[in-house]
């Protein structure tokens, strides 16, 4: 949302003029940056070190509703969900671009405000912005941003590694961004219905924010590092734990049971989804967006992870037979299916 009062046309300062005044008070930290804003192409050395490079796209109305998401908020999130995509890879993050369409109600000023919160992301995590392009467009805001990191050989992680015997991890808690998602769409409703009442969101702060302002788990990747663990198989939780769980088994041939007790969650998502009448394992199961890391470890690891606070095992890997299955806190077992985001639903 954007309410400052002042505003600039963009068409005053032109592509040309916008990008200059956008990216005027870069600063480069990373060696591997050879060159950033300004030619052709980016020109990155990485001294022969694997390069990981992602790239997400997000759509207002599809993936983002400026009804209640801060222009700030939304830039630092662009950055943090494509981070993770690096993190995942177990590499560091170290370069992105970042691509903008943009719509003539947008002034200078809330595109000031997207980019505060993109480098304030670049910023708190060591990233280089290196490039990218603006245009105009029809439908919204369009936000794509590619990142760009690096690992040896040795380190990287794939989905397909992981074997029978491995326990499954997750880093935080699940749930929350989901949780916070429907709080802030019943206060869109509520305010649409009368714009005099406020918006209730009090003691909401931490699931408002995982929706709102995730934070990509850097710090569990150099926490496995400093552990000596190296995942055997990992991915981030955008889509849900059982979509990214099946990712992992179905990518790797194997089966796995995941124990319901076992999975994390914050108090504030367990009551938030009673009180919406929502399970809240279905929530951590299938609501996506909690950007945490799912990585599987060999047992041999056990006694590494088994005391750390952001860490929680969750189940473990089986042979492909034995198919993949949730394990409720009944002892029932039930066959593990996601039901989370769906980036093309059927046409009404």
């Amino acid at each position: 949302m954007f309410d400052n009062k002042e505003r600039t046309n963009i068409e005053a300062l032109g592509e040309f003029g916008l990008i200059d005044y956008l990216t005027k008070n870069i600063k480069l930290s990373q060696k591997s940056t050879t060159k950033g804003v300004g030619d052709d192409a980016a020109v990155l050395d990485f001294d022969g070190k694997k390069t990981l490079i992602s790239t997400d796209l997000l759509l207002e109305g599809i993936h983002f509703d400026l009804a209640y998401t801060p222009l700030k908020h939304l830039g630092y999130k662009a950055i943090q969900v494509n981070l993770s995509d690096i993190y995942a890879m177990n590499g560091t993050a170290s370069q992105v671009t970042v691509s903008i369409g943009i719509s003539s109600k947008f002034p200078l000023e809330a595109v000031e405000e997207l980019y505060d919160g993109i480098y304030l992301a670049c910023d708190k995590y060591n990233v280089d912005l290196v490039g990218g392009d603006t245009s105009s467009s029809k439908q919204g805001l369009v936000i794509s941003v590619t990142s760009i990191g690096y690992a040896d050989e040795k380190d990287v992680v794939y989905r397909n590694g992981a074997e029978e015997g491995d326990l499954i991890c997750v880093s935080g808690d699940l749930g929350a961004a989901y949780t916070g998602l429907q709080l802030l769409e019943r206060e869109k409703l509520i305010y649409l219905e009368n714009p005099k009442i406020q918006p209730d969101l009090e003691g909401k702060d931490y699931i408002v924010e995982r929706q709102l302002k995730p934070e990509a788990r850097r710090d569990i990747i150099d926490l496995l590092k400093e552990i000596e663990v190296k995942p055997t198989a990992m991915i981030d939780i955008s889509d849900g734990l059982a979509s990214e769980l099946l990712h992992i088994c179905k990518q790797s041939n194997k089966g796995c049971n995941l124990y319901e007790e076992k999975i994390p969650l914050d108090p504030m998502t367990f009551e938030t989804a009673r009180e919406f009448n929502l399970d809240p394992t279905v929530c951590a199961l299938s609501g996506g967006e909690d950007y945490e890391l799912l990585f599987t470890v060999k047992q041999a690891d056990y006694d590494k992870i088994k005391f750390k606070m952001d860490i929680t095992i969750i189940g473990y890997i089986t042979e492909p037979s034995a198919g993949c299955n949730l394990v409720t806190k009944s002892g029932t077992v039930h066959e593990l299916k996601a039901q989370g985001w769906n980036a093309f639903p059927p046409a009404p």
